[in-house]
């Protein structure tokens, strides 16, 4: 291992027969110098491979060198495409991305955290797959701005990128209304998540647009996870036929995958038998078979605004208050064949 020392701006001065401000004006581009002296600059940069101390330079500048993004669990795709978000912005801005994604090691997401202020990252990126905010996360903020992906917690005013999931949640259920369903099961998120909340809240509004009680259309909650979409469809099917639903309105992709699996396991065709919904539009939601009626979140645009907007913030430097409330991004509903009039109707 080559264990020499780092060579430094001086080091460069001293090669280059300049002063240092010089070395300072070539690297940075901040100032005059004759071509003459450019290129000696320039050279003794290559001779020495001389790299600069990015550290040191996001100070000066007051940009960031560095952030952290937090993700729940990479093996969702939707989580990955906002991830490639964030490190496609930063990589435009001349940023490093660290990543933590505590489900895929023992440690838990308030370990991570600590972990991400003891390497002293200009700010955070956090996907919280809780619905809420760590000890650790908190004390992350006061040290350093906060960008939460997807999510709002109640009483915490920390800048958020968020889609419209309450609309898009009202278009896709008014979407399987007026395909004649009325005997509609919602596999919901967890209670704690604003987007599950979001999202039932617009099932909701549909339903009572059509004149009918919302209260009386069944929720079962999930977890966002497909094995939880399959246990909750069979809580749901396994039932004489008319009792049974005829559409499941789930509240993510993988839960409407899991819900599939489930159908496909105990003989019940989709669409014909019932009808499947999901949320997210994840890259394999066009795959299935039949393709998935789901609704679109741009996932990578999501990461890549979270990542500007983590950026903005660590550059701006005159005193003004940065405006409040979430970046809200559309939804479009994806429509494809798992959703189609239930059996019997005219």
């Amino acid at each position: 291992m080559n264990n020499r020392r780092r060579p430094t701006m001086k080091d460069v001065a001293k090669h280059a027969r300049v002063s240092v401000s010089t070395v300072s004006y070539v690297l940075n581009d901040s100032g005059p110098v004759a071509p003459e002296r450019r290129e000696r600059v320039l050279d003794a940069v290559r001779v020495l491979e001389y790299s600069p101390n990015e550290s040191a330079r996001s100070l000066k500048r007051r940009s960031a060198s560095a952030i952290g993004l937090v993700v729940p669990d990479l093996t969702n795709q939707f989580f990955a495409l906002i991830a490639e978000g964030v490190q496609g912005a930063a990589i435009e801005r001349g940023v490093l991305v660290v990543l933590c994604a505590p489900e895929a090691t023992p440690l838990t997401e308030a370990h991570h955290a600590k972990l991400l202020r003891s390497q002293r990252l200009d700010g955070v990126i956090y996907l919280t797959g809780t619905g809420t905010l760590p000890t650790a996360v908190l004390e992350l903020a006061r040290s350093g701005p906060v960008v939460l992906v997807d999510e709002q917690i109640p009483g915490f005013d920390l800048p958020a990128v968020v889609c419209d999931s309450r609309r898009g949640a009202r278009a896709v259920a008014r979407h399987v209304l007026e395909q004649g369903h009325r005997r509609i099961t919602v596999i919901g998120g967890p209670v704690a998540m604003w987007t599950a909340e979001q999202r039932l809240a617009g099932y909701r509004e549909a339903v009572a647009a059509t004149g009918a009680d919302p209260d009386s259309m069944p929720v079962l909650v999930g977890d966002y996870r497909q094995d939880s979409g399959f246990a909750l469809a069979r809580r749901a099917l396994d039932v004489p036929a008319a009792h049974r639903p005829t559409a499941l309105v789930c509240a993510n992709d993988l839960m409407a995958i899991g819900a599939l699996e489930y159908c496909k396991s105990a003989g019940l065709r989709v669409p014909e038998d019932v009808s499947i919904v999901g949320f997210d539009d994840l890259p394999v939601s066009a795959l299935l078979t039949p393709r998935l009626t789901t609704v679109r979140q741009p996932a990578r645009e999501m990461g890549a605004e979270a990542a500007n907007c983590l950026l903005d913030i660590l550059a701006k430097d005159d005193g003004n208050p940065l405006p409040s409330g979430p970046a809200v991004l559309s939804t479009s509903v994806e429509i494809r064949e798992s959703v189609a009039p239930p059996a019997g109707s005219p």
